[in-house]
């Protein structure tokens, strides 16, 4: 009786583990499993005024505040890209989507804070000709970190891509990421935020 009250202990444990693996957990394992950001290659450089790499992102970029557009430094893109684009995932809940935005021109240095898209008429802190998918919520343009518990890492990967990625606005989470992600990058650079709730 005891070794079959043992052997349904461990399948019980074992269960829960799978369980919080395949939601991403409370992002204190390492190990997640999600998409992870590629390496960073050539002179590419995003860095954000609001906060240092690995340091918390600001209240106000979050679900908990005002949920604005982070500002972002670009520099060091290679002139002959045809434009830039920029992939957002939460690698600690299986690479949730946060943002995906292309058709950013080659020569953009700055991405200016802004609030929340009212109704999804567009992020008004990005140029012309920028498109858009949605997020992982459905929603179109950037869905600031709103982990359910525990503290995640977010990483805003800058692409300087060699050809367009042929994003169609309002495109679904991962497909939008994905056409950004499977295009040929001249460089990539990622900056890395975090944030806690619970």
């Amino acid at each position: 009786m005891r070794a079959h009250t043992t052997r349904t202990a461990l399948l019980v444990a074992a269960a829960a583990t799978f369980a919080l693996a395949a939601c991403g957990g409370d992002g204190d394992d390492d190990d997640s499993g999600g998409p992870q950001a590629p390496p960073d290659s050539g002179d590419l450089a995003v860095t954000s005024p609001a906060f240092g790499g690995g340091e918390p992102i600001p209240v106000e970029y979050t679900c908990d505040g005002s949920e604005e557009l982070p500002p972002l430094a670009i520099e060091g893109a290679p002139a002959d890209a045809a434009e830039l684009a920029v992939v957002v995932r939460d690698p600690d809940a299986d690479g949730f989507v946060h943002w995906v935005v292309a058709g950013l021109p080659a020569d953009t240095t700055e991405i200016a804070s802004g609030p929340a898209m009212p109704e999804g008429t567009g992020d008004p802190a990005l140029p012309e000709g920028a498109v858009e998918a949605n997020n992982g919520f459905g929603e179109p343009g950037w869905a600031g970190p709103c982990p359910p518990e525990g503290n995640h890492t977010y990483e805003l990967t800058v692409y300087a891509l060699a050809e367009s990625s042929g994003l169609a606005a309002g495109a679904e989470a991962e497909d939008g990421a994905r056409a950004v992600e499977d295009t040929e990058a001249l460089a990539t650079a990622t900056l890395r935020g975090t944030y806690e709730r619970g």
